[in-house]
């Protein structure tokens, strides 16, 4: 169970290693560390050290190893090569709801959006005053950004530019080759934000300037990067000849090591998030919410001297047969 460890047992996300990434690899445990096994060497890594595991392709992990990375406090992410495009995950490594409770306290105002919206915006222009911007003139602005970029760019390669065009849904669908690298790109940089954003407790979908989608914030983060990493892979691409979907995602890795971009998308979201100067609380502190005071105490019983309630529910358990003691023999 993940919350057996007691939060003072565990090192804080901020004294971590952001992320651990593995792939063509037999991932177990042995006491208190994971084991990495594959054909030329066995690595073990202490699991409380780790605030995001990312398994890649050709990754097997057994449920001794899940147990352990649960109990630590470490997220466990499900993703393409080398963290490109993110397919599942499990917890955070957060032990409590701060940041979530913050980013939610944040978005439901609209003072305090705003402000996040512009801090945002600033982190693109910094040689500019925000401040007393509107959202209508902030986009403007970041429209004709995004615009100047793709001219120079185009400009810089020799490859035509005529305007943007993708289909939502295929990254490689529609428009011409710069284009549909544009998606691709894009795509490999929404699911490098969203490991990043899951794998420290906040939520993809409570967006600052995207709102009305399951990724809003996740699109949020990745507007920051756009300019410095997919537009100019893009057009890089396009003029050597690499025009495959495959070339982007593999280019776009490359980038992203060499780069260290999950490194800035953490520090970011904490930016953005934590301004007050307030520090990410790991704590769960399992509490009730009441409206008329403080937040109450959870794991009590309430309802002391009130008649059980019975409820009924159909379930489905599927359960596999008993392996025997010694390893290698079947029962």
């Amino acid at each position: 169970m993940w919350w057996r460890a007691e939060p003072h047992d565990l090192h804080r996300v901020v004294d971590r290693v952001s992320t651990l990434y593995v792939e063509r690899t037999h991932v177990d445990r042995d006491d208190n560390a994971v084991v990495l096994i594959n054909k030329e060497q066995t690595v073990r890594v202490p699991a409380a050290m780790v605030a995001v595991v990312l398994l890649g392709p050709g990754t097997r992990i057994t449920h001794a190893a899940i147990n352990l990375l649960g109990d630590s406090g470490t997220a466990v992410c499900w993703v393409g090569q080398h963290g490109v495009r993110m397919y599942a995950s499990g917890l955070g490594p957060s032990r409590g709801a701060h940041l979530l409770m913050r980013q939610a306290y944040l978005v439901s105002r609209t003072k305090e959006r705003l402000g996040v919206a512009r801090r945002m915006y600033a982190m693109r222009f910094p040689n500019e005053d925000v401040t007393a911007l509107t959202m209508q003139q902030l986009r403007g602005r970041e429209g004709a950004r995004v615009r100047k970029s793709y001219r120079a760019h185009s400009k810089r390669t020799g490859v035509t530019w005529e305007g943007r065009s993708y289909k939502p849904g295929d990254a490689f669908a529609a428009g011409d080759d710069v284009n549909r690298l544009l998606s691709a790109a894009n795509s490999c940089l929404y699911g490098i934000c969203h490991a990043a954003v899951v794998g420290i407790g906040a939520s993809p979908g409570l967006g600052f300037v995207h709102t009305g989608s399951a990724m809003s914030f996740v699109m949020d983060i990745a507007d920051l990067y756009k300019a410095e990493y997919t537009i100019p892979l893009a057009f890089d691409l396009a003029t050597s000849g690499h025009i495959e979907e495959r070339d982007v995602r593999l280019a776009f890795r490359d980038n992203v090591v060499d780069g260290r971009l999950l490194h800035r998308v953490v520090a970011d979201v904490q930016s953005l998030l934590l301004t007050d100067g307030a520090g990410l609380m790991d704590g769960d502190r399992n509490q009730l919410w009441d409206e008329r005071s403080s937040p109450v105490e959870g794991g009590v019983n309430w309802g002391a001297g009130l008649d059980d309630l019975t409820v009924e529910m159909d379930h489905l358990v599927v359960v596999g047969p008993e392996f025997d003691a010694t390893p290698g023999i079947p029962s």
